[in-house]
């Protein structure tokens, strides 16, 4: 009888799960007695931690992906959303791109479907607001600060020019601070190529509700990051809050305000909103309530990790893991080892990792980190951001791609061209249609 897997979300956990059940279970998958099927939205996994070089034009937009269905032979592919789960009844509802819903039966559900961000009822947010969670908009916003600098420069008008050089970043986590870090690198060595645009007239603004940044590199690690972009010409505020945003016009909870055509959202992340959406178990977190091994708490035959998950970390009692790459990759390997030992009827394993530190960007050969308590700043810590990160990634292909981009870079310089235009590609065809129509 065929034991169907489904897979929902084919982020860090969905993908690595399905790599290592599709090498665990070849014979079993090959024979037709497991499937193994995936859901997601995308057709690709995200790696996002180089998410900001891509932003700065570091690396193709196309090597931090992996194509699942070329790393995933074995697995079946559909693209589309669950919008309600029924594990009392073993199936999920199935809203493809294209088409009506559909009931798909399972044996084994993995609940992998990631966080989304985070947002506030502010007003003013939809107007100039930009997430940093997907590729679309890590190039959209590489695009944007590019375009602004041609607008600054063509225009003759003080305001139009200085609202279109004040960008604002808002969180002072891992994705605020590299965004805001590798984009700044960008913006300011594109100005060599504009004869009205210096340095000095860009204005970048981080917002953080808090009293530090980075809180994910320690205390110490954390100041000297603040001190360093400080350096830069970066105006941080701390202990801030972005109050509204309506028509650009930016207003601060320490009574600032300006106006601005740009504000990037990256203050938090919660669980994806297909939680609310079925008969799981949720801890006080709004996270699907999850055993140590990895399995849903209270249930039989479904299992979570990731951003998704409430995982109480073994090493640190009461507490849970953190919502990041670190421990998603590492749970994929204890979940799917998991599933196998629950199909075979055996005993499960808890999954155990310590957290070892972290590691952060800041631009061109500047980095900071704290590993095992060892802290490094500057070029060091940048190598060894790249170094981890590139270990990380799925696929030797992709490795192999995301090194020559590197190596590319050494000796040519970065691309500094807007590409706006791809988001709307229709304009000049139904300008032109407009044109004959006259």
């Amino acid at each position: 009888m065929n034991k169907r897997i489904v897979i929902v979300g084919g982020g860090y956990v969905g993908l690595y799960t399905a790599l290592r059940l599709q090498r665990t279970l070849r014979r079993e998958l090959r024979d037709g007695s497991v499937s193994i099927t995936i859901i997601d939205p995308q057709s690709y996994m995200t790696y996002q931690p180089f998410l900001p070089e891509a932003a700065a034009g570091n690396l193709s937009p196309r090597h931090l992906v992996a194509p699942l269905r070329r790393v995933l032979p074995k697995v079946e592919i559909l693209n589309g959303t669950v919008t309600k789960v029924h594990h009392s009844e073993r199936t999920v509802t199935f809203q493809p791109a294209v088409g009506q819903a559909r009931e798909l039966a399972y044996d084994v559900i993995v609940m992998a479907a990631g966080s989304i961000s985070r947002t506030l009822p502010i007003p003013g947010l939809t107007d100039i607001g930009i997430g940093f969670k997907t590729v679309g908009e890590a190039i959209a916003l590489r695009n944007r600060v590019l375009h602004l600098l041609d607008v600054a420069e063509s225009t003759e008008d003080p305001e139009v020019r200085r609202r279109a050089l004040t960008f604002v970043v808002v969180g002072a986590g891992f994705a605020g601070v590299e965004a805001l870090a590798e984009l700044e690198d960008m913006a300011k060595d594109s100005t060599r190529y504009y004869r009205n645009i210096k340095p000095s007239d860009l204005r970048w603004v981080l917002v953080e509700a808090t009293d530090r940044v980075l809180p994910e590199v320690g205390p110490e690690m954390g100041k000297w990051t603040l001190e360093q972009l400080r350096e830069r010409g970066i105006d941080v505020k701390l202990e801030t809050r972005l109050e509204s945003c309506e028509g650009g016009h930016v207003v601060l909870s320490d009574g600032s305000a300006f106006d601005a055509d740009t504000l990037v959202w990256t203050a938090g992340v919660k669980p994806s909103t297909i939680v609310n959406s079925g008969d799981l178990p949720l801890d006080e977190r709004g996270r699907i309530k999850t055993t140590t091994a990895l399995t849903v708490a209270g249930v039989k035959g479904a299992f979570a990790a990731g951003d998704i998950a409430g995982v109480p970390d073994v090493t640190n009692p009461g507490q849970y893991c953190a919502p990041n790459a670190q421990h998603a990759v590492r749970q994929a390997k204890v979940l799917a080892d998991n599933i196998v030992r629950h199909l075979r009827g055996e005993q499960l394993v808890d999954y155990r990792h310590k957290y070892v530190g972290s590691v952060a960007g800041l631009g061109l050969h500047q980095g900071v980190a704290n590993v095992y308590g060892v802290k490094l700043r500057g070029f060091p810590a940048w190598f060894m951001h790249r170094t981890y990160h590139l270990s990380r990634v799925p696929t030797l292909n992709r490795k192999v791609r995301v090194v020559v981009d590197w190596t590319l870079a050494l000796f040519f310089k970065r691309e500094t061209i807007s590409l706006g235009e791809v988001e709307h590609p229709r304009d000049g065809f139904r300008a032109a249609v407009a044109t004959m129509r006259r």
